[in-house]
């Protein structure tokens, strides 16, 4: 998973029109964590979507904007525009993340 670290190249990837899925995470979140040690079969599953990651304490303008208020949280994003978002509350387990990328498809 690429990091993003400006809100520059948060914009270009998002509006590349490519299926993106941004995972928001920070260093002192024990649930990040969690999800580093699961998330690695789901990205290889799920390749139709480009995977990154950003790290909300680095980049709170973009959190605020797309309404990151709990961390991890994952949000899929095309042409620019939020299509999903997984919030925090229910990406604490494999089963969780699987469920909404499915819903996605």
């Amino acid at each position: 998973m690429e990091k993003i670290t400006t809100v520059e190249q948060f914009n270009e990837i998002i509006n590349s029109g490519k299926d993106v899925l941004v995972k928001f995470y920070a260093g002192w979140c024990p649930d990040c964590t969690r999800m580093d040690m699961f998330i690695d079969p789901i990205v290889e599953a799920y390749d139709k979507y480009v995977w990154y990651e950003a790290n909300r304490d680095d980049l709170p303008e973009l959190a605020e904007k797309y309404d990151v208020m709990g961390i991890p949280s994952l949000l899929i994003f095309k042409d620019g525009e939020k299509l999903a978002h997984l919030h925090s509350a229910n990406a604490k387990s494999p089963e969780q993340v699987t469920a909404f990328l499915d819903a996605q498809a």
